[in-house]
């Protein structure tokens, strides 16, 4: 099996093009010890057959962000008989850079120069046999979006492997200066074999001069040359600051970006009238970035999203409540009462099946937001916000963490927490790291969406435009306050983006994107949220109520039906619908005791107590004691909270057939008000990350004193806040 890799920079089609080879059967996972996400696959073309995989987008192969190392990792680990480049047609400049250190890497590499149809828009001509030939390498040009190229793509793949070209001869002149001294180091890394059983020699050189960490590591196993090379390599820095006032990094970038303005001197054709034409993305961005109509753009899209979102998903999400409401009914008729029976209808069931009630809501909302990024307003996003954020002591790189961890609602903060890496500012990448969690993650969403079902079904959009705004804001002002109070060191780092060209999204893209992450969330509910599910319902069951509690309600129902006669007694526990008057009220006497039974056992139950022991002190947030057990629950994983509260009054209840969807039951069954409706709310925007979460702080942050900080001091936060909002609602 031939093994292939896609690479290429952000915003080059590279996705979409892996998207057309695969057609969308691929495997997602992380790779070894890291949240980068991984995406394989295993396709055939002609006669050949290939394991095909997405490197993340990156800009190079230096190791500056944690994407880069895996990219580069793979390359050097893995060895895939070709690395296909995809280049922006219409940016050949910036994008060419990442080749010349695949082939300074010798890596054989074959180039999709994809966005073809941008160039030709903006009058770029391209002389592609011409670009091959200076380049050395296959050139393949493509449109991905519209899935054209793509056959001939992998044909040049497979002959590009069969002919076995030979790239080691690939190089460049860095000038007198730097080209000496590599001339030096080369043959003393060859000769001392320096890492050269995964690195070629004079590409090891380059890195040592480049001031590359992770081949710095690396070599410092092997003193005597490691210490020779940083010797070589800071006389050189000493040099060119004296003559040049650059550094050997600085420089080498430098001879790259003008060993490529060479070759696109040769193949490049722009028309004159194209040199002085605004582009259909700078009109657009005149208004849509705009200091004051661009904001007001930004907040009219959240909305549509949401109200798009709440209005996709109404059917869909009353589809799987009917159906989990039948499924329960089934299960309750097939089985008989017992502790399986009452496992499965409350603790999988109805725990479960409230959290994957909302998957069609979680589907159509992350639709909306690929939507976003597929068409590039996301990328705009985070360019207006980073005026705000730096009067916040942030800047635009903590917009990204920020809305990876779900500042669009959706979304997930390990990832979020993992992105603030880029950050160059201590200060700033850790008030990041501790801030981004406050996002309206996808987690927080099915309690969001509960809660709106519940008390704002009429106003869903505003009210859940309302908790972003409120998120981003809460962020915000803590972020200040960390900034200002608690960590007091200079802010050092500026924020740099490209801001891509607008496309039209395609269907089978945003499709793609949004079945994946809906996917993740209903994979989530199937297995952690389901295990969790499960220990909730034995901490709720168990211990059982003893024989003399139980005596008490026995002798309460005897009393009722003794108040009746025989005839009505034997009609009452028959199994007829149509019955008596008399039998009718005995029934529902009957069924009140029964609760009662349910109810109380719930509250003996380690759960119970535990929810009842704090009572005492969160009933001044309008916190009962089922929603204390919902609410610890939800530190395990925010999605748990509607698992809980579905499962508590799902053993709370005795009569599946009077059962009713979860967000009536906080209406008609939880005594909850408005109060506690906004209260909850407060709470779960500023309580706890999840665990997992948690466990990122503390791993980014370098400590865990900052990831127990915000469990402890974000916790008592959100609780004083939840306090003042209800005592002032109620």
């Amino acid at each position: 099996m031939k093994r292939l890799a896609i690479a290429g920079n952000p915003n080059c089609g590279k996705t979409s093009l892996f998207n057309n080879i695969t057609g969308a059967n691929y495997h997602v996972a992380n790779y070894p010890g890291v949240t980068v996400e991984k995406k394989e696959a295993v396709i055939k073309h002609r006669n050949s057959e290939f394991k095909v995989v997405d490197l993340p987008g990156t800009y190079s192969l230096s190791p500056y962000s944690l994407e880069e190392v895996v990219a580069r990792d793979y390359v050097v680990n893995e060895k895939p008989d070709v690395v296909i480049d995809v280049l922006d047609a219409s940016n050949l400049e910036r994008n060419l850079y990442m080749f010349i250190q695949f082939m300074e890497l010798h890596v054989p590499v074959v180039i999709a120069l994809n966005m073809m149809d941008v160039a030709r828009k903006r009058n770029v001509e391209i002389d592609v046999k011409a670009l091959e030939k200076i380049l050395g390498a296959p050139v393949v040009e493509t449109v991905a979006r519209e899935n054209k190229g793509t056959a001939q793509l992998l044909d040049e793949v497979s002959a590009y492997i069969d002919k076995g070209n030979d790239v080691s001869d690939f190089k460049i002149s860095y000038g007198q200066d730097v080209d000496v001294v590599l001339d030096k180091m080369t043959p003393i890394i060859e000769e001392n074999s320096f890492l050269t059983d995964k690195y070629p020699a004079r590409w090891i050189a380059l890195k040592y001069l480049e001031n590359d960490e992770q081949v710095h590591a690396q070599g410092a196993l092997y003193v005597d040359v490691h210490k020779q090379l940083l010797e070589m390599t800071d006389k050189l820095n000493a040099h060119l600051r004296a003559t040049l006032k650059v550094t050997a990094e600085n420089l080498i970038a430098d001879y790259r970006y003008g060993y490529i303005n060479s070759i696109l001197k040769g193949v490049l054709v722009s028309e004159e009238k194209s040199l002085d034409r605004l582009y259909l993305s700078d009109k657009v961005d005149m208004v849509l970035t705009h200091r004051l109509f661009g904001p007001v753009f930004m907040l009219a899209f959240l909305y549509g999203i949401y109200e798009f979102t709440f209005w996709a998903s109404e059917y869909p999400v009353g589809w799987l409540e009917s159906f989990f409401g039948w499924l329960s009914k089934a299960v309750d008729a097939g089985l008989n009462e017992g502790m399986l029976k009452s496992l499965l209808v409350s603790g999988i069931i109805d725990g479960v099946g409230g959290v994957i009630g909302f998957a069609p809501l979680i589907l159509f909302m992350f639709f909306a937001i690929a939507i976003m990024e597929d068409s590039g307003y996301m990328a705009r996003t985070a360019y207006m916000l980073d005026r705000v954020f730096r009067l916040f002591g942030l800047q635009g790189n903590s917009v990204v963490s920020y809305i990876v961890s779900g500042g669009i609602a959706g979304g997930c903060a390990v990832p979020g927490v993992m992105a603030a890496r880029t950050i160059k500012g201590e200060k700033e990448r850790l008030i990041t790291i501790l801030t981004a969690p406050f996002m309206p993650c996808g987690a927080k969403l099915p309690v969001y969406a509960l809660i709106i079902a519940a008390f704002f079904e009429h106003n869903r959009s505003t009210i859940m435009l309302g908790i972003t705004l409120i998120s981003w804001l809460l962020a915000l002002s803590i972020a200040r306050v960390l900034g200002f109070f608690v960590l007091k060191e200079k802010s050092s780092s500026a924020f740099v983006m490209e801001l891509p060209p607008y496309r039209m999204p395609t269907l089978k893209g945003l499709t793609i994107h949004a079945w994946e992450r809906c996917w993740m969330y209903v994979r989530k509910a199937g297995t952690v949220i389901l295990a969790i599910s499960i220990l909730l319902w034995v901490l709720m069951t168990f211990p059982e109520m003893n024989d003399k509690q139980l005596a008490v309600f026995e002798a309460k129902a005897s009393s009722i039906e003794q108040q009746y006669s025989r005839e009505t007694v034997n009609e009452a526990e028959s199994n007829a619908k149509n019955v008596s008057p008399s039998a009718t009220e005995l029934r529902e006497k009957l069924r009140e005791v029964d609760s009662e039974i349910a109810a109380s056992g719930l509250a003996n139950s380690v759960a119970g107590k535990t929810g009842r022991f704090l009572e005492p002190v969160t009933k001044y947030a309008g916190f009962d004691w089922k929603t204390n057990i919902a609410l610890i629950g939800g530190i395990a994983a925010k999605e748990v909270v509607v698992s809980s509260l579905g499962t508590a009054y799902s053993l709370g209840e005795v009569d599946i057939e009077d059962s009713v969807p979860l967000a009536e039951a906080l209406v008609s069954k939880s005594g909850w008000t408005l109060a506690t409706a906004y209260s909850l709310l407060i709470f779960t925007l500023l309580y706890s990350p999840c665990f997992v979460t948690v466990v990122a702080i503390a791993k980014e942050g370098g400590s865990w004193y900052w990831a127990l900080f915000t469990v402890v001091g974000y916790t008592s936060i959100a609780f004083i806040a939840s306090v003042l909002t209800y005592q002032i609602l109620a």
